[in-house]
């Protein structure tokens, strides 16, 4: 997987030209195609190969005409030449040779490396045809050149015996390449996915910790605007407030770009997580919140939750602290935490729709849809919006199964 990271996708290209164009699905012959060291050594011993049966066929012209001699050996000596085409337009180069051979001799050695190509580079509704009209003008040719019934059975029994087995080969091949061509881009795609879910993990991360943290700024600014004659000791309050959250907004900032950093320059170490919340940072964020003015009530009825559950049910909580910072600045919020293994975990959190104080701070509208796509990945089910006694409400419920891996009990 690591060799297909690092430009996996262009490599991913680079061979899907290399490979023949019906292979992967064009049935075109058009396109030019690219030949490789490994495909020159090939070519190079097909032709070969085809000059020698072409060359141990002239015993066969002996007693012959000679114009038929002289036509025998130029079509041969034209067909081994035409043999270097056979990558660019294998189906007209079987069906010339094939249509030949129904008569000539020395177009034997190049019907057979014609059929084997049709074979490997197009699929078997065209190479399958083709194989049986080269085996048809096996009859011409044994009846018209062939002095006796027995001869002539013999060649047509012995010639379909080489193009099946020829072309049963090209089948083989053809498969082989297939079966490589889609484990590669499978791999290229199953990267391309890792790097995605990655990215997407990155983004809801920093969105969940940097929407709180700069709610949390916009929040004591809006006091101070709201009380431009707030005593000393509160505006200093607010102040170093705004100071702290700050600079943990730029240092998780910091943490997420080196992550994105490091990521896009392909380096093959394992880049570690940043430190994730458990149940116990609860009380710390419902504190956080109430030094910055809100009047949050937390109603705790669970315990020894696993890591991961822990994890989706802080950032919950955290996102809808900050949508009621962001939508119902200085109104009460109730946050209410209960559930047992076996029975799920749920979480609710309500606030009045109403504004107190401060400004609006606009949203993207991302993050109750963020928190849903989290409780559906966890295996739960999210749920928003408002009751009949006028209050918005969160409510997720998470799943909390009686037995749980060590990882998720850490």
């Amino acid at each position: 997987m690591k060799e297909l990271t690092g430009g996996s996708r262009e490599r991913a290209l680079e061979y899907r030209w290399a490979l023949p164009s019906v292979l992967l699905g064009d049935g075109g012959e058009q396109r030019p195609v690219r030949r490789s060291t490994r495909d020159w050594l090939v070519d190079i011993a097909i032709f070969l190969m085809t000059c020698a049966i072409t060359y141990l066929t002239l015993p066969e012209l002996e007693g012959e005409p000679r114009p038929l001699v002289v036509v025998e050996q130029v079509i041969g000596a034209l067909s081994c030449v035409a043999v270097w085409l056979r990558r660019r337009w294998p189906v007209g180069l079987a069906l010339v040779s094939g249509a030949l051979s129904s008569y000539l001799v020395m177009v034997g050695g190049v019907t057979v490396a014609a059929m084997f190509t049709v074979a490997v580079h197009r699929p078997f509704k065209i190479s399958g045809p083709i194989a049986l009209f080269g085996m048809v003008t096996l009859v011409p040719f044994a009846l018209l050149r062939r002095h006796t019934p027995i001869d002539s059975a013999e060649e047509v029994m012995l010639g379909v015996a080489i193009l099946a087995t020829v072309f049963a080969w090209g089948i083989v091949v053809r498969a082989r390449r297939q079966l490589i061509f889609s484990l590669r881009q499978r791999a290229v795609d199953a990267a391309e996915e890792a790097k995605r879910m990655e990215r997407e993990r990155i983004a809801r991360e920093m969105h969940d910790v940097l929407a709180h943290r700069l709610s949390m700024l916009s929040l004591h600014a809006g006091a101070l605007e709201f009380r431009p004659d707030a005593p000393a000791p509160e505006v200093a309050r607010a102040a170093g407030a705004i100071r702290s959250n700050a600079h943990l907004a730029l240092q998780d900032l910091r943490e997420v770009i080196g992550v994105l950093r490091h990521s896009g320059s392909g380096g093959d170490d394992q880049v570690p997580d940043r430190p994730q919340p458990t149940l116990a940072d609860l009380p710390t964020l419902v504190e956080e919140s109430r030094q910055a003015g809100m009047d949050v009530r937390l109603d705790l009825r669970a315990a020894d939750v696993p890591a991961a559950l822990a994890r989706n049910l802080y950032r919950i909580v955290q996102e809808a602290l900050t949508n009621a910072r962001k939508h119902a600045g200085g109104a009460p919020v109730w946050v209410g935490v209960h559930g047992e293994r076996g029975k799920g975990l749920t979480v609710e959190v309500r606030n009045p729709l109403e504004f107190r104080y401060g400004l609006r701070i606009p949203g993207a509208g991302a993050g109750l849809i963020g928190l849903t796509e989290r409780a559906e990945l966890a295996g739960g089910r999210l749920e928003h919006g408002t009751t009949p006694e006028g209050e918005f409400l969160v409510r997720a419920w998470l799943p909390w199964p009686l037995e749980t891996s060590r990882e998720d009990d850490a």
